[in-house]
């Protein structure tokens, strides 16, 4: 059982990264990845929204969308929508400087394809409560590790020798294909 959930998380995190191998939540990835603080935080408010996805959609799965498996989707997105309303309005309260430098990409998380691929991916594999909490820990790790890695290294390029024209969204894609092959040697980790 441990070691199954330690497969769980790690693949999610490492192996099938949502942002770097499956190229989910790209839009906030390259929106807000141009401060090292404020990645970080768009991660954990993401982290938060997949684990309360995750437990909320244990419980529609469980016990309501039994007899009516044709509502799932819209189940999940409404409960996706709810869960960052909830997260909008507590940082909007207690942390109104992280809620004005993330601006748009905070009601975005609504939008973000990665919340709604672990709930059908957390449905279609059958994970149970447990599973699909360490696969939405996993995949909120990978998301925020992933948006802090590129926030990172946005950072160092503003301070580096670069033309002007370099520096623009050209280079940060080839940046993003090179973290993404990097993240997919991991691929080959647990084989033979």
């Amino acid at each position: 059982m441990i070691s199954n959930l330690a497969w769980i998380f790690f693949s999610t995190l490492l192996i099938n990264n949502f942002t770097l191998a499956m190229f989910l939540g790209l839009c906030a990835f390259f929106g807000v990845t141009t401060k090292i603080d404020t990645g970080w935080r768009l991660g954990a408010a993401n982290t938060f929204v997949l684990v309360m996805t995750a437990v909320s959609v244990w419980f529609l799965n469980r016990f309501v969308l039994a007899e009516a498996p044709y509502l799932r989707t819209i189940a999940f997105i409404v409960v996706i929508a709810s869960l960052v309303q909830i997260v909008e309005m507590i940082i909007k309260k207690f942390l109104p400087v992280l809620f004005r430098e993330l601006g748009i990409y905070l009601p975005l998380i609504t939008t973000n394809c990665a919340i709604l691929a672990l709930a059908l991916f957390q449905t279609t594999r059958k994970y149970n409560l447990i599973e699909g909490i360490v696969f939405a820990l996993g995949a909120g790790l990978g998301l925020t590790l992933a948006l802090t890695l590129m926030a990172s290294i946005r950072e160092r390029l503003d301070v580096a020798d670069i033309p002007a024209m370099a520096k623009r969204m050209g280079l940060v894609l080839i940046i993003a294909s090179c973290m993404s092959m990097a993240f997919m040697g991991f691929a080959g980790m647990g084989s033979g």
